[in-house]
């Protein structure tokens, strides 16, 4: 699909298809025709995908790395909404802030991810943070690495019987990588654009919560494959998943606010435990909307 340029071997080639994406070459017209592409798509969904951004070597030096810090996974149980908010009694039954559902799942919190792992390596490269900004066509001073020591960089590890409901991502901009895929299932779902920075369209949420699929667009990833995502605006989740094989992805996580990072009450879901700074700059965020 887009032309392969020779490159010299680099740490970050130990990893990354650097001939099928050179994102260190970003003078070359192989860089502007992949931010063409990943940019007309991000424009039709808010969602691309570069099928094979690390190859297979690197994709087993993943594998060895997640399989290493999975005991250290954090695993949670809960009834969660969408927000990752408490109940509202206020609100109708039937409102989607109301609406909540069995979340089962595990994340590898990022302080498991020293300079030397593979996966920070990549989401610490020079040349990824301006690729990903490229595409995004985001300016410098709104576009920053996550300021979250537990979350700038995690692996999610989903086993069979775990799930992960609908919901939307606290963070503008989420780029994940498929590490390991289970045996079946576990497709990856969304509504694309549902919300934006100005209307939480609660009616929208609500008819996909209900089971109305057309706005719905799934995709299977493979391992390898790197997903650009605006999942602060796209309900989305996880579909179910069979096999004792378990599901990694790894999440590079980038904000528009220097500074940022998780809620405290999400951050204790998800990773069991929050930090002085999460209290710090609780709310340090542009926008209005739920968590």
């Amino acid at each position: 699909m887009r032309d392969k340029i020779s490159v010299p071997l680099s740490p970050l080639g130990d990893l990354v298809d650097l001939g099928r994406y050179p994102i260190d070459l970003p003078d070359s017209v192989a860089y502007e025709r992949l931010l063409a592409d990943l940019r007309r798509e991000l424009a039709e969904d808010g969602c691309a995908v570069l099928p094979g951004f690390v190859h297979a070597a690197g994709i087993a030096r993943l594998v060895s790395e997640a399989d290493g810090v999975s005991a250290r996974a954090h695993h949670s149980s809960a009834r969660t909404n969408a927000y990752f908010s408490k109940d509202d009694p206020r609100l109708s039954a039937d409102h989607p802030l109301r609406q909540f559902y069995d979340r089962s799942n595990a994340f590898i919190p990022a302080d498991h991810f020293g300079a030397e792992s593979p996966l920070r390596q990549v989401y610490e490269a020079a040349s990824f943070m301006p690729f990903i900004r490229a595409a995004l066509q985001e300016p410098e001073d709104r576009f920053f690495r996550y300021d979250d020591p537990l979350a700038d960089v995690i692996i999610n590890m989903v086993e069979e019987g775990d799930g992960f409901p609908w919901h939307f991502d606290t963070n503008n901009y989420t780029v994940t990588l498929a590490i390991q895929n289970p045996e079946t299932g576990g497709a990856f779902e969304y509504a694309p654009n549902l919300r934006n920075a100005e209307d939480e369209n609660f009616a929208g949420v609500a008819r996909v919560l209900s089971g109305q699929r057309a706005q719905v667009r799934s995709i299977d990833l493979e391992p390898g494959d790197l997903q650009i995502f605006r999942g602060r605006y796209s309900l989305h989740r996880v579909a179910p998943m069979q096999g004792r094989r378990r599901r990694y992805v790894g999440i590079f996580s980038f904000v528009e606010t220097e500074g940022m990072c998780g809620g405290v009450e999400r951050t204790r879901q998800l990773y069991g435990r929050v930090l002085p700074l999460h209290h710090q700059r609780a709310g340090r965020r542009t926008d209005a909307l739920k968590d």
